[in-house]
């Protein structure tokens, strides 16, 4: 057996439990797309600055090209070498897990061997598998690193995964959370109706990645039946690539969004804050282009504020769309009120130094 959950520290599971924003980390690359060291340390120190309660790393937004790259593990080493530099604070740290089994493994024993706490596990590789394959994967990787579960849109290489894979998911034993990205009511809902199915809601965290509902998810109670009595569930945090932006506001966000839901009813002008946060998300994730421009959007952001030198990605033919960059000028200013400009501005070169 490799990472169990039981061997993390005790405030790392609290801070997953409890519900944090945990932004996926973004790749820095210069103007010759090469590895930006400077810049991806002065991402990190941002992240830990405003607040972010974990880190996920090698995951889509730090683009899955890195391991073709041959930066998986290096990316992985300056994020945690910068997190531990910066912060005594603990801070829950994610390693992106892609491929089949063997390269998962091999993942999974790398982020362990650089001090992850879990594993983000992308099942995008298993196209064409059958379910007792797929489950039969999760179930070999999460020998290895706790896993946090990884429903990914289609749109960005997917595949559906209906309730009974999540009840057989969720039973693993060291899977500690859930990254719902489906972008898809129906689809979410299946993951509730697995997580209720297999009784470890008290074990599993459910973290949103639905871009396109990041409030609605954070204070909707979902509920289940089992055993013909109704089984509510929350999300508590959100592990997402819209959050590796206005980093400040995200945490701001989510602190009044769990207040509000403690003191409840959620008052309409919470609610609101949902088509506010959608629009930002339709611009950074370039839905009108099916996001094809969604990680060079979240660039794009990030280097107005001075945090990135340009939107350049491993792939030459990732980059923004046409009309993008007038949708996010849109956006930064009827939204502004979202942003953390203030905040970078006045910290940049603590950050960069």
């Amino acid at each position: 057996m490799g990472l169990h959950r039981s061997d993390l520290p005790a405030a790392v599971r609290e801070t997953l439990a409890r519900g944090a924003v945990i932004p996926a980390h973004p790749l820095a690359l210069d103007a010759g797309r090469r590895f930006d060291r400077r810049h991806q340390r002065a991402l990190t120190r941002y992240y830990v600055d405003a607040g972010a309660g974990g880190l996920a790393v090698g995951v889509h937004t730090t683009q899955f090209e890195i391991r073709q790259a041959g930066l998986y593990e290096t990316v992985l080493g300056a994020a945690m070498e910068d997190a531990r530099s910066w912060t005594d604070r603990p801070l829950v740290m994610i390693a992106g897990v892609v491929g089949r089994t063997e390269q998962a493994i091999q993942e999974a024993r790398t982020a362990v061997a650089l001090g992850y706490h879990a594993g983000l596990l992308s099942l995008a590789a298993m196209k064409g598998a059958s379910p007792d394959e797929t489950v039969a994967h999760c179930r070999r990787v999460a020998e290895e690193i706790p896993l946090v579960g990884f429903y990914l849109q289609p749109a960005v290489g997917g595949l559906p995964l209906d309730a009974e894979f999540w009840r057989r998911f969720c039973e693993i034993d060291n899977v500690v959370a859930v990254k719902v990205a489906p972008f898809h009511r129906y689809r979410t809902l299946d993951v509730v109706r697995g997580l209720v199915a297999a009784r470890a809601e008290e074990r599993i965290t459910l973290y949103t990645g639905n871009d396109d509902h990041i409030v609605l998810d954070l204070v909707t109670p979902f509920t289940a039946r089992r055993d013909g009595q109704p089984v509510t569930v929350r999300f508590r945090g959100g592990l997402l690539g819209h959050w590796s932006v206005w980093t400040r506001g995200a945490v701001r966000l989510l602190e009044t969004l769990h207040a509000a839901v403690a003191a409840g009813p959620v008052p309409p002008e919470i609610l609101a804050l949902d088509s506010r946060v959608t629009d930002c998300n339709a611009a950074f994730f370039d839905v009108a282009n099916d996001f094809h421009g969604c990680i060079a959007g979240c660039h794009e952001v990030l280097r107005r504020q001075g945090l990135l030198q340009g939107t350049w990605c491993l792939n030459p033919a990732e980059g923004l769309s046409p009309g993008q960059t007038d949708e996010i000028d849109r956006v930064c200013r009827e939204h502004a009120d979202l942003a953390d400009d203030a905040f970078v501005a006045a910290n940049l070169g603590r950050w960069l130094a």
